[in-house]
């Protein structure tokens, strides 16, 4: 464990060293404001909650995500320093934990700083807070998704580049797995089971049940679920390249 959170404090300090981290932050706080005062129609629609704001996370996340993940592993890999990472007193499940916890952290911070966001709606009427802190949960566990997933691609090539696109392609299938446009694809052909199993790995829908304030057991344990397999994902990658 102090392994661990030895690497999550490197890699955070290394966030706050160049202008990614308050680049990154600064972009969040404006789009999320925009979007939910502007084109969320906030003032507009007279009700005193935050759907409008927590409406647009799951597409503000699918570019900003994966922005961050991709230099978690592929600038290791060009740079050449996973080599020596790999000749460290360390596992390789253990730098993946690490580097994905500071990531992650990362996030939440930039996902706390929209609290005047709560204030304000706080100001203006009697929203259920209850139902707000819930999908402000169930907005951190989605990150953490998008997070894991952007990671292990990161971690199989060297193109900064070609990471971002191919988790942005990655999560976006994710998105649209519970879309009946994706479904129909499958619903002609294929069994009913696979085609329910497709609609449950859909992000949407989980983070849509737990954004109205139900907070189910198992939105978190997919969720959940989902960061542990690509980690895991990730730490086999590793592995194979200390066994190069």
């Amino acid at each position: 464990m102090n392994r661990i959170l030895a690497i999550t404090r490197r890699e955070l300090i290394s966030y706050f060293s160049t202008p990614l981290a308050y680049v990154f932050i600064v972009i969040f706080l404006v789009l999320t404001s925009a979007f939910t005062f502007y084109l969320g129609n906030f003032y507009e629609r007279g009700q005193a909650d935050l759907s409008a704001f927590f409406s647009f996370h799951p597409w503000l996340y699918l570019f900003l995500v994966p922005a961050i993940s991709m230099r978690l592993w592929a600038e290791e890999r060009k740079s050449g320093s996973i080599e020596l990472l790999m000749t460290l007193p360390i596992e390789p499940r253990e730098a993946v934990l690490g580097k994905f916890l500071a990531a992650w952290a990362f996030i939440a911070l930039a996902l706390i700083l929209t609290f005047p966001i709560w204030v304000t709606v706080n100001f203006l009427g009697d929203p259920d807070n209850g139902v707000i802190f819930a999908a402000y949960l169930g907005s951190l566990f989605m990150a953490g998704g998008f997070l894991a997933i952007g990671a292990f691609i990161s971690a199989t090539t060297k193109n900064q580049v070609i990471a971002f696109i191919l988790s942005v392609v990655a999560c976006f299938g994710f998105l649209l797995a519970g879309f009946s446009l994706v479904l129909d694809l499958f619903s002609s052909w294929a069994p009913q089971v696979l085609v329910d199993a497709i609609a449950s790995l859909s992000f949407l829908t989980h983070f849509s049940n737990i954004s109205k304030g139900v907070i189910d057991l198992r939105d978190l344990v997919y969720f959940s679920l989902l960061i542990v397999v690509f980690l895991y994902a990730n730490t086999i990658i590793l592995h194979l390249r200390k066994a190069d």
